[in-house]
């Protein structure tokens, strides 16, 4: 399948890899999923990502900013600016968003913790309503697709920052 518009990717590392979503317009996901790193996680994540810049040849990258998030690890904040590096090198533009611009964005519609915003993609992209992580408990760790649904959050700031009233129609 041929996308019909340029394409963004977005992504959200992890401590076990990576999620993410490639989109090809507003509410259209073109590719999704996780990525799981092992030893080097670093040196396993940048080269499945260049598998993925060359297999999907985005016009775009969307990445979080690793120090707007206090319990970040300074082994993301090196991936993330690898990653950047490597983007900027293909002539791929590349978005950073603070976690605070995406709260933002999301407390438009109510969506205030991380389960919440995922909840807001679920009902915003309905090809990944099926995936919704569920909530929580305090003694479980992350579900790993809540990484993709992080990615996805991204994106949809990207769009609503940069283009119409995203959010109006939910």
């Amino acid at each position: 399948m041929t996308p019909k518009q340029p394409l963004i990717l977005a992504i959200h590392a992890t401590s076990r890899g990576f999620g993410y979503v490639v989109f090809e317009g507003v509410g259209a996901p073109y590719d999704w999923g996780t990525v799981g790193a092992r030893g080097d996680k670093n040196a396993v994540c940048l080269r499945k990502l260049e598998i993925m810049f060359d297999r999907f040849s985005p016009e775009t990258l969307l990445l979080e900013e690793a120090k707007s998030v206090a319990n970040r690890s300074a082994r993301i904040d090196r991936l993330y600016t690898a990653v950047a590096s490597m983007a900027a090198n293909r002539g791929i533009e590349v978005a950073i968003y603070k976690l605070g611009q995406i709260k933002a964005c999301f407390a438009q519609v109510g969506a205030v913790t991380r389960q919440d915003i995922a909840e807001a993609v679920g009902r915003h992209i309905d090809a990944f309503r099926h995936n919704m992580p569920k909530p929580r408990k305090p003694w479980q760790s992350e579900d790993r697709r809540m990484a993709m649904f992080c990615a996805a959050a991204l994106v949809l700031t990207h769009y609503q920052l940069g283009a119409s009233r995203l959010f109006d129609a939910l």
